[in-house]
């Protein structure tokens, strides 16, 4: 009996402008997407390249980017509330953030 291993890839990237190898198709994608983000105002959009073998539904891509998108608005949104409770305590207690002189 043969002993067979599973086998898998998953190759994942995120950009967030043009590279510089990219050929003129990339960058005018690339420019549509910058119009795009000035006509909406304050968006931000990223390209997202996933490559998985064996192939995996849309649907499971789909699914795993949400949950991954809720996790990083989850800890952003505690980076948040750290940064509001710091900004209370430098009002509070200027004195506790004071540097001390340098010898």
């Amino acid at each position: 009996m043969r002993n067979q291993e599973p086998e898998w890839q998953c190759t994942f990237s995120v950009n967030e402008g043009v590279e510089e190898s990219a050929n003129w198709k990339e960058r005018i994608a690339w420019r549509i997407r910058e119009f795009a983000d000035k006509l909406d105002g304050g968006g931000r959009t990223i390209k997202i390249d996933c490559n998985v073998t064996p192939e995996v539904s849309r649907e499971d891509v789909d699914t795993c980017l949400e949950k991954g998108f809720a996790l990083s608005q989850s800890l952003l949104t505690q980076l948040a509330h750290q940064a509001a409770c710091e900004d209370v305590m430098r009002d509070a207690k200027a004195e506790l953030f004071e540097q001390a002189p340098q010898r």
